[in-house]
């Protein structure tokens, strides 16, 4: 039987990394996730890796990427200000493509903002933080069992598309404590970075495999390859022509879409209410991740009697689009709830096209968004018939 322990989510991020097979970690410490160095400091020389304090996170995010390339399972964990540090290396890690996970424990910002408050305002950073054109891969626990699992998945999805992955936790969700079922050693499906074969002299370090991602070679092997952060041919030398560029651009965005494959889909959950006996529309769809999922799925319970739907994301980035198309249908309203000032509710809109209207329960003053914040608007939304809606100021697919 798998054993089942009372963890703190950051706790967990750490045992789900050492689980997935990583064996560096190089960071520097930041409120709210500097659990996760302290326990990657004893728990990986304990199974043979290695832990690095760095000077600064710019440094850390370098020192990930170049043990990755030696060979190495990697990651780092940061917050808000870390971050934004990070995103020029983070660029550098899409267009070298190496595999490497970032954890970012969300707390309040802008700049040092509430370092001890939890938020959750770093979705578009996590999507577009460094420049350019670029896959964006982005995972969201609501528990510390999914701090657990997800980073589990983190890894998998960085190792399978070779690019870095981010593990977007919050405050509340890195330092609450539940019971987390561990798995037992072995049972877990890991994922390996594509490894070349054949002629070390035939090696093309960017040539794309059947599934576009191209094998990578460890540095101090007998297949040597160049690296550079500059626009680069399959033998990764240098190239600035029309032709080689709309190529690798294109190739590196499409990974996010072959990630949609496999990466965790989102948690739908009806209420007991929901289809039975309802009206055309009238069912409330929830739109909430991480600890604001939490919230809204009180809210549900609280109010069985209120037809609900939560659509929880546990994969922010690529956005699950079509998922949420699907539910709109059957839906007379969407209500966004996150602790930020409308990041998530941007995607939302967007889906929703004007289909249904779609309402905001936000928060952003280091305090967690409450069930009856969110219940308020379920109930100011469930009491307008879409056209009374419109008449009192609601814009099709907006506020």
């Amino acid at each position: 039987m798998s054993p089942v322990v009372f963890m703190q989510g950051n706790e967990a991020v750490v045992e789900g990394a050492l689980a997935a097979g990583a064996r560096f970690y190089a960071g520097y410490p930041i409120t709210p996730s500097s659990e996760i160095a302290e326990l990657a400091s004893r728990r990986l020389p304990a199974v043979g890796g290695v832990y690095l304090q760095m000077e600064d996170e710019i440094a850390s995010i370098g020192a990930v990427i170049g043990a990755s390339l030696a060979g190495a399972k990697a990651f780092t964990a940061t917050s808000g200000p870390g971050f934004s540090l990070m995103q020029e290396n983070i660029g550098l890690a899409v267009m070298l493509e190496v595999p490497c996970v970032v954890v970012n424990v969300m707390r309040s910002g802008p700049s040092t903002g509430l370092a001890t408050k939890p938020a959750q305002a770093d979705v578009m950073q996590a999507r577009w933080g460094t420049h350019g054109d670029h896959p964006a891969v982005a995972l969201a626990p609501w528990s510390v069992q999914e701090c657990f699992s997800l980073t589990v998945a983190a890894f998998n999805a960085a190792e399978r598309l070779r690019t870095p992955v981010f593990l977007l936790s919050d405050e509340i969700i890195g330092r609450m404590r539940e019971g987390v079922t561990l798995p037992e050693p072995g049972s877990l499906e890991l994922v390996e970075r594509p490894a070349p074969t054949g002629p070390a002299a035939e090696y093309r370090p960017y040539r794309p495999g059947p599934d576009g991602v191209p094998p990578l070679a460890a540095f101090g092997g007998p297949y040597v390859f160049h690296a550079t952060s500059s626009m680069h041919d399959e033998m990764g030398v240098s190239a600035n022509d029309a032709a080689t560029a709309a190529s690798v651009i294109s190739r590196l965005v499409a990974k996010s879409r072959f990630a949609l494959d496999f990466l965790p889909g989102p948690e739908v959950v009806r209420s007991a209410e929901t289809g039975r006996g309802c009206r055309p529309g009238e069912p409330v769809l929830l739109v909430a991740f991480g600890s604001s999922a939490r919230s809204a799925r009180q809210v549900m319970l609280d109010h069985p009697d209120h037809p609900m739907t939560l659509f929880r994301p546990r994969c922010l980035w690529p956005f699950p689009e079509k998922e949420l198309s699907a539910l709109l249908a059957d839906h007379g309203a969407v209500v966004v709830a996150e602790m930020n000032t409308g990041q998530l509710l941007l995607e939302v809109e967007r889906v929703a096209a004007g289909r249904v209207p779609v309402a905001a329960a936000l928060r952003s003053d280091g305090e967690i968004i409450t069930p009856e914040q969110i219940w308020e608007t379920v109930r100011e939304v469930a009491r307008r018939p879409r056209p009374a809606a419109q008449a009192l100021g609601w814009k099709e697919g907006g506020r």
